[in-house]
């Protein structure tokens, strides 16, 4: 599978571009007044649900056990469900420099995870990789909100804390599940579990909207969320689970902040300085590290190798 490993890094590096552009059009969304956190978030869970539901007609039908069944509704759980309404529930408690500082410690739980479930080995250039890349998005995340850090808001700290710990649960846990079946298969079953799940939180929310009142930019942005932010993103995110480890998967959350920059500086509401070039450089850095670091599996062989 090493030689197809460029497959998981492509797909990768679009789902979390995609991600980085969803940052401020889902603030406008917000900023509009008249559609909340919820309601959004709700839009996704069930707009993502049907266009895969719709997309799995067109595919080769797999069939799925009840045991596999039950699965894919726990890594619904932690992997979209949790992990989506808690960030949304924590943000509307704290600052966004607060929550993009903690979602740098995504990349260092789901290592230690994945050395406690999958075995794999905490080598010193994972450690490296990881600090190098939360380094670079520590640099963009405190420049671009001049150093302000909301140490108050405990609540909306642990509940983004909580998003990520999910998250990270749901890489290594599921990885097996994940390389079992088909992308469309996966999500068509996790987005249908998270939507029912979703619906007593959400659904007031929802139906409080005054949709002939929403101008067409609303619903092209919501639009974008929907199809490109959630659709088409978790369409690619499991296909880099199949190809490559945990740990890397997580880093790739670093490039968020630096497309929402990048984002900015090609509108005109920022300017590429040195502090961001240091930033990307470590970012990109951390990641190429870290992908350099030794699996279980190669230590394995290696260690195999050593004794004949």
């Amino acid at each position: 599978m090493e030689d197809k490993n460029w497959k998981g890094h492509l797909a990768l590096l679009v789902a979390y571009f995609i991600f980085g552009l969803n940052t401020p059009l889902s603030k406008y969304v917000l900023a509009h007044g008249e559609i909340s956190a919820l309601a959004l978030t709700f839009y996704r869970f069930a707009g993502a649900a049907l266009l895969f539901w719709m997309l799995s007609l067109w595919t080769k039908r797999e069939t799925v056990p009840w045991r596999d069944i039950l699965l894919l509704f726990l890594a619904s759980l932690f992997g979209i469900f949790i992990n989506q309404l808690s960030f949304v529930a924590g943000l509307s408690v704290t600052s966004p420099i607060d929550a993009s500082v903690i979602t740098t410690l995504g990349p260092v739980m789901t290592m230690i995870l994945a050395s406690v479930f999958l075995k794999e080995p905490i080598t010193g250039k994972k450690i490296t990789g990881v600090l190098i890349g939360a380094a670079g998005a520590f640099l963009l995340i405190f420049h671009g909100n001049a150093g302000r850090l909301n140490i108050h808001s405990l609540e909306g700290n642990l509940l983004c804390m909580l998003s990520c710990a999910s998250f990270a649960l749901y890489l290594t846990l599921f990885k097996k599940l994940i390389v079992r079946y088909r992308v469309v298969t996966l999500m068509k079953w996790m987005f249908l579990f998270a939507t029912l799940c979703s619906l007593p939180f959400c659904w007031q929310d929802t139906v409080r909207v005054d949709y002939a009142a929403l101008p067409a930019g609303i619903y092209l942005r919501i639009a974008y969320v929907v199809v490109m932010a959630t659709f088409c993103s978790y369409f690619l995110i499991p296909v880099g689970q199949k190809f490559l480890r945990p740990t890397i998967v997580s880093m790739y959350n670093y490039l968020q902040p630096l497309v929402s920059s990048l984002v900015a500086v090609v509108l005109g509401m920022d300017a590429f300085g040195w502090v961001k070039s240091a930033a990307t450089l470590l970012i990109f850095l951390g990641v190429y590290v870290v992908i350099q670091s030794k699996s279980r599996a190669q230590m394995e062989k290696m260690s195999s190798q050593d004794e004949c």
